[in-house]
């Protein structure tokens, strides 16, 4: 079968992301169907889409939805509107099937089906689609089967996919060029899943809640054709790379002792680890640590249903430092269970974290199908017939937004590594401006100079 792949995240600030699910897809896909794929990153029309449907022609046109919105309380934007000018853009210049896959969809098909009007969609993970296909080339309905959610139907969730990763031969289908002058970032996986039980996260729906590895020398032979082809900095994709801190040790030294120069970092927890955890995975290549730490007060700890104390922030914290490594938090203020004296509790504690880039929000925006979404229900804060496909942030009676942010600005004057939000046009043309400089990796380290 001739099949488009539509990557159709347009988001450049404060860099560009790789479409790494599309990439998995095909690598799973390329040995029995003819490819080619379109990737929208930095295109600011569908020319370029609109060229490869008349070339190619295709059977079937599948476009991956990475959100369906930035997730910035202070500056929301709405990204379901070009995706549904990507469908008729489509539809105009093609009579092929139109599907939508990736993770915005599997938090939201019901709706994303309705406003685009596609033919049908795949939740989970997207190497499923190749049994479909199978399916199809039988003359099989497909549906009913494995994640496949058709036009009025809910979705049914399938067990997550059990089979081996792929990806393709790096610049293959998906060129590298848009990302090469933004960093030089490329991403990886080194497993899937996510066992944690945070009441906010959407991973377990994505990606299920059995963590599954991938082989150590798998990913460094990743690693090393991204290096061969150009890459400048890779992050390790994973919901929380160091859930299996074994794992995550095999994985940075198989790099290591395959080539890797490249300096990479990834999204840890802040649990207590092991005495030369951190120095071990520095001596690998790390060189960014960042923190999905969202609490420091007890209260809105046990609120999110973290696994981890303030005692094991700090624990984590000062060995990632002590190994060198440059250290970010992701925190959140206003949240389920915050009040006047739990922020202040944070901002107090948020002292102790020398060294390290503090990356502060408000409120917590609610996804469907989590705990928190069934928390507002119950509180009544929404209703039940409620898609929250547009964004709704759960924030504690009390905590309005300007307020704690102008409290957050308040103890961060004169600090530049305490940033607000996503740090706005002024951070993301400071990053364009050193990248453009030759500058590699994320940059936000800069920061705590």
């Amino acid at each position: 079968m001739k099949i488009l792949l539509v990557a159709a995240n347009r988001i450049t600030e404060p860099y560009p992301v790789y479409p790494l699910g599309l990439d998995h897809v095909a690598g799973h896909l390329e040995d029995e169907h003819e490819l080619r794929v379109v990737d929208l990153c930095a295109q600011e029309d569908n020319d370029t889409l609109i060229a490869g449907l008349a070339e190619f022609q295709p059977e079937l046109v599948g476009i991956s939805v990475r959100n369906v919105d930035n997730q910035d309380f202070s500056d929301s934007k709405d990204f379901i509107p070009d995706l549904c000018e990507v469908v008729r853009c489509v539809r105009q210049h093609s009579a092929a099937q139109v599907v939508l896959g990736g993770s915005g969809f599997t938090i939201f098909p019901e709706a994303l089906i309705e406003a685009t009007g596609a033919d049908w969609g795949l939740v989970g993970e997207g190497e499923r689609l190749g049994s479909v296909l199978h399916a199809m080339k039988r003359g099989e309905k497909i549906a009913g089967l494995d994640g496949v959610v058709m036009p009025g139907e809910t979705a049914r969730m399938p067990e997550p996919w059990q089979g081996k990763p792929r990806r393709t031969k790096p610049g293959r289908y998906i060129s590298l060029a848009p990302y090469l002058p933004h960093g030089g970032m490329f991403n990886l996986q080194t497993q899937r899943g996510c066992p944690f039980n945070c009441s906010y996260c959407t991973y377990p729906r994505i990606e299920g809640h059995r963590l599954r590895a991938i082989e150590a020398k798998q990913v460094a032979t990743w690693a090393m054709a991204l290096q061969e082809a150009g890459a400048k900095y890779l992050f390790l994709a994973d919901a929380v790379f160091n859930v299996d801190e074994e794992h995550g040790l095999a994985v940075a030294e198989a790099m290591h002792e395959a080539g890797l120069r490249l300096p990479w970092g990834a999204f840890f927890a802040p649990l207590r680890p092991k005495p030369d955890t951190y120095a071990r995975l520095a001596a690998a290549g790390c060189t960014h640590v960042e923190f999905g730490t969202d609490a420091l007060a007890d209260v809105t700890m046990k609120s999110y249903g973290k696994r981890f104390s303030y005692e094991d922030v700090l624990a984590a914290h000062k060995a990632a430092k002590a190994a060198g490594l440059h250290v970010a938090h992701y925190l959140v203020l206003g949240g389920p269970g915050e009040t006047e004296a739990s922020m202040e509790q944070a901002l107090a504690r948020a002292e102790h974290l020398d060294g390290a880039v503090l990356i502060y929000f408000c409120g917590v925006r609610v996804y469907p199908h989590t705990r928190l979404f069934d928390q507002a229900l119950a509180e009544g804060l929404i209703d039940a017939g409620d898609n929250l496909i547009k964004p709704w942030f759960f924030r504690a009676p009390g905590m309005e937004p300007d307020a704690v942010m102008s409290r957050v600005a308040e103890a961060a004057a004169g600090r530049p590594n305490w940033v607000l939000g996503s740090g706005g046009p002024q951070a993301a043309r400071l990053i364009k401006r050193l990248h453009s400089r030759g500058r590699v990796g994320p940059l936000w380290e800069l920061l705590a100079r």
